[in-house]
């Protein structure tokens, strides 16, 4: 997973039997890896009051992700996850907030706002009594439609929904939040389908289910993990069966590992084409495969010849500037091409459509930051 360089180095140090070198030369190549990639630390994170808000971002209009401290962590730790820098120690790297009545200050005066996702690590790592606090402290803002968890709890831990402790809290809690007329999902990050095997899913996704709670299932596709087109059908058939509701496949971030993981946009197309053909328009709920990016999450839509010119079709599901979702537009055909700022664009253009707009939200954003 290391690029050669990086592997000679590392290994160099641990021969030599130097703890203070290993640590050294780790923190030397994890700062060579785009530890927050697509403008998160520096063009996410809203300024409120003179201040940045540390451990939130504000990335789209109507979403904001909160970083609970207690949750960044998780169950397990996937070798391909791109936020791999919450975990290595590195406080400066690392997005984590208890400022839960800050949190919800700046939601009340974001009136656009109508969804909140928690995120980490996973908060389902948190105990009920944090994710209580977290919940309903933003439960009562008057225009916040819809709070989301990022887990990966129901393949890693199902248990946490049915047997912990503190489950039936958990459980009361979620229902608490339909009662009060908001709508609970929890986004699930499945990779493959033996994680859906057991019972234990099928019993914790049953209970989830039953207090309201709505369960969309999203992963990236990984080079030497699942890129297999069939698996991923095979996965979405039996999701759509369990009464979850097939969301993302993602494209690896350009951060951490990804030339070991990454897979070429061209490919992961021809997979999900394939895939999503095996289907019933039940599980075609599924996008992509989808690249969130510094734009935001764009689409590739399969490839196209215009005019004798063969391009690669995308389109905006995302956007800094909502007017950039579901726009169309083309980039050159290039096989090898894995993120965006790899691929160009079609038809002899110097830029994309968004790129001047975009360059200018980033100039603003350093402005506010040197302020």
């Amino acid at each position: 997973m290391l690029i050669p360089q990086d592997y000679e180095e590392m290994a160099d140090a641990v021969t030599a039997g130097d703890k203070a070198k290993i640590a050294q030369t780790a923190h030397d190549i994890r700062l060579k890896l785009n530890p927050h990639p697509a403008g998160q630390m520096a063009h996410n994170v809203p300024y409120y009051k003179g201040e940045f808000i540390h451990g939130v971002q504000h990335k789209y209009r109507e979403t904001v992700l909160f970083f609970p401290s207690q949750g960044q962590t998780c169950h397990a730790f996937c070798t391909y996850c791109f936020r791999w820098a919450q975990f290595i120690g590195d406080d400066s790297l690392k997005f984590a907030t208890q400022q839960s009545d800050l949190l919800a200050e700046y939601i009340n005066s974001q009136p656009q706002v109508t969804d909140i996702i928690f995120t980490g690590g996973d908060p389902m790592i948190m105990r009920t009594k944090h994710i209580v606090n977290y919940v309903r402290s933003v439960l009562k803002v008057p225009h916040l439609r819809n709070i989301r968890i990022g887990t990966k709890a129901l393949a890693y831990w199902p248990y946490r929904f049915l047997t912990d402790s503190d489950s039936d809290e958990l459980i009361a809690l979620f229902k608490e939040v339909a009662d009060a007329g908001k709508h609970l999902t929890v986004m699930a990050h499945f990779t493959a389908p033996d994680e859906l095997k057991t019972q234990a899913v099928a019993d914790a996704v049953h209970r989830l289910r039953d207090v309201g709670v709505e369960i969309r299932t999203q992963s990236p596709i990984m080079t030497n993990i699942n890129d297999d087109a069939d698996a991923w059908a095979k996965m979405w058939r039996e999701q759509v069966t369990m009464g979850m509701i097939p969301y993302y496949m993602f494209i690896a971030r350009d951060t951490g590992a990804q030339h070991y993981f990454g897979i070429p946009v061209v490919k992961a197309a021809e997979l999900f084409q394939k895939a999503y053909s095996q289907v019933s328009g039940l599980a075609r709920t599924v996008r992509g495969p989808s690249m969130s990016c510094d734009p935001g999450k764009v689409r590739i839509n399969g490839i196209a010849t215009i005019k004798g010119e063969k391009v690669i079709v995308l389109e905006g599901l995302q956007g800094r500037n909502p007017d950039w979702i579901g726009r169309p537009f083309f980039a050159q055909y290039d096989e090898k091409a894995k993120w965006m700022t790899d691929l160009k664009p079609a038809f002899g253009e110097e830029k994309f459509f968004y790129q001047d707009e975009l360059d200018a939200m980033y100039a603003e954003d350093l402005k506010l930051a040197g302020h």
